[in-house]
């Protein structure tokens, strides 16, 4: 089974790539736990909150898994909660770092346009350049293998459709 999981800083253009291509292509994939933490929650995270989002993400990828499908989709991980973490509070909890990694990350660049859609905090180009380092930084401090997803929407698309073929 390989996990191939999209990562990188918000408003990329993960969720939506991963929910359009997994269905197009009829692979499982796995939503974003934390999109639906914040709105039922809020997001005034506190570091509890990232555990538990981290938590609910790995119950659910692991729940996917259990029928070893040959490629599962993975909006996101417990990693790019690990990337929140920091950029909130300044430090990254083991326990986030501890979670089974999927076996290729996909990570977004931040040059296509940020969309406000009241769960987001990074709008800014210098807080997008910043969450962006970060979250490269994690995957390599975890030493997992990933790909630059880059480009407007089609080059992204053609990219992953790319990558996915190649796995599938």
């Amino acid at each position: 089974m390989i996990r191939l999981c999209f990562h990188g800083a918000e408003s990329t253009g993960k969720s939506a790539l991963a929910a359009k291509l997994a269905e197009e292509m009829g692979l499982p994939w796995v939503p974003e736990f934390g999109r639906n933490y914040a709105e039922t929650h809020g997001t005034a995270f506190t570091m509890d909150d990232l555990q538990a989002i981290a938590e609910g993400q790995d119950a659910a990828m692991r729940a996917a898994a259990a029928s070893r499908p040959p490629l599962l989709i993975l909006d996101t991980d417990p990693l790019m909660t690990a990337a929140w973490a920091e950029m909130l509070f300044g430090e990254i909890p083991e326990v986030l770092l501890g979670y089974v990694k999927a076996e290729l990350y996909l990570l977004s660049s931040p040059e296509v346009p940020w969309i406000d859609d009241g769960t987001r905090f990074f709008g800014t180009a210098s807080a997008r350049a910043r969450f962006a380092a970060q979250a490269e930084l994690m995957l390599q401090r975890a030493g997992v293998p990933y790909q630059l997803i880059a480009g407007g929407w089609a080059e992204r698309e053609a990219q992953v459709r790319a990558v996915i073929q190649r796995l599938a």
